[in-house]
């Protein structure tokens, strides 16, 4: 992570095996995501306009490409920042990745699509936009149905800012667009009431 010591990596790591356990075992779904050398504790509350719009690009992501693998709500571990994170869509080469391994390298993520939750927007539009770019992901698609906004964002590359994706292309709800390696249709995605 920015400017730790691999013993500090290394705490963090045990931190987060320890709060992943617990929060295992809350009532409500809990993940535990970091940035920066901060752990957070993060209350997975989707509702179906969420689920149904992740399956929306899941669906279209599998049909397209026979040999990736779509997961939802899935651990993504980078070995190289040690930052955690769980997207709520991911997408990689199904031989590219171990089937029985506890999270997901995002160095063999194709493209990751976050569908901007109604309580906490700023941790796709902002935390995730920061973060990806630095865990190697290529290609990040944020999907707002709090407005019916898409952003996708692609080609991460060092800048005087940090690594950051160098394009963003805005799309609205109905448009079809490419990202990645697919063409995505957005007529059915839904929005929140």
């Amino acid at each position: 992570m920015n400017g730790m010591s691999p013993d500090e990596v290394a705490r963090m790591r045990e931190v987060v095996a320890h709060l992943s356990e617990y929060a295992e075992h809350l009532e409500k779904g809990w993940k535990v995501e970091t940035t920066d050398g901060e752990v957070k504790l993060v209350a997975m509350s989707p509702n179906l306009p969420h689920g149904t719009n992740a399956r929306i690009f899941r669906e279209q992501i599998e049909a397209q490409t026979p040999h990736v693998t779509a997961v939802n709500d899935t651990d993504m571990t980078d070995p190289v920042t040690g930052l955690e994170k769980v997207p709520d869509l991911m997408a990689f080469v199904t031989g590219d990745v171990d089937p029985q391994a506890d999270s997901v390298d995002p160095r063999a993520v194709l493209i990751v699509v976050e569908i901007v939750s109604k309580t906490n927007p700023k941790n796709d539009l902002v935390t995730k936009l920061y973060d990806y770019p630095r865990m190697g992901v290529p290609v990040y698609v944020i999907v707002d149905p709090r407005d019916g906004t898409i952003g996708v964002h692609s080609d991460p590359k060092p800048g005087p800012d940090g690594i950051r994706y160098r394009h963003s292309v805005p799309c609205m709800f109905g448009d079809t667009f490419p990202a990645g390696q697919w063409t995505f249709d957005t007529s059915g995605l839904i929005r929140y009431r």
